[in-house]
């Protein structure tokens, strides 16, 4: 029996651009495009249907642009993996697309084979950010430490230790406190940092710097 393929949905306005990637992303046998979309509206109610795996996500697009599309696909189902592919990679496109809670952020000026890496990394359950974003997302979080301050020593620790992955028996044997005690301070930081799932604390924990996004890639399910 082969083995199932990522499902991928192609969110782009240009055609050239977006039959390109249907192209190239149909080359590898684990891949398969299922649907396309050229503005945000027509994307939202798609995916909506189709529920791929991973969304391919253009920032300029007509209708409903690329952050609100992501914002609302996310919201109808968490469990879909948004990889950005833009032209764009100012400070306020980056906040605001991982903040929603994007897997993923390239520049189009990268490799066809760094996209199908981004694909394959993210459909595991990894975070994907292309270098250039990577570093804009630690200046960004250089001065941004307000709500880490307001955490405590021991809640930062946990943070971390939930951001790398562990369980909460994992988090409570690092730490020799109790899983009941992990629990309560997992849900002291969500409510402090207004986040209500892991990944959004593992994106949170690489915006601040408490972990880099290389040991974070297998955290986020």
């Amino acid at each position: 029996m082969s083995p199932k393929k990522i499902t991928v949905f192609l969110s782009e306005d240009h055609l050239i651009v977006r039959k390109g990637l249907k192209a190239l992303i149909e080359l590898e046998e684990d891949m398969l495009v299922v649907g396309e979309a050229e503005n945000g509206l027509d994307a939202v109610k798609m995916v909506k249907s189709l529920a791929p795996k991973i969304v391919v996500m253009d920032i300029a697009l007509p209708k409903l642009n690329g952050i609100e599309a992501s914002r609302k696909i996310l919201k109808d189902n968490p469990a879909i993996k948004i990889l950005v592919l833009s032209a764009y990679a100012d400070d306020g496109y980056i906040e605001k697309m991982t903040s929603i809670g994007v897997s993923g952020f390239l520049i189009k000026q990268c490799s066809p084979n760094i996209l199908i890496d981004a694909i394959r990394e993210i459909s595991k359950g990894n975070v994907f950010f292309s270098p250039l974003i990577s570093k804009r997302i630690n200046h960004l979080s250089s001065s941004s430490t307000k709500k880490t301050q307001n955490l405590s020593e021991r809640e930062v620790q946990v943070l971390q230790l939930i951001a790398e992955g562990k369980a909460n028996k994992e988090v409570a044997f690092e730490l020799g406190i109790s899983i009941k005690t992990i629990e309560k301070h997992r849900q002291s930081l969500m409510k402090k940092l207004s986040i209500h799932d892991i990944a959004g604390l593992t994106r949170y924990a690489i915006a601040e710097g408490i972990i880099e996004c290389s040991i974070s890639k297998k955290n986020f399910v």
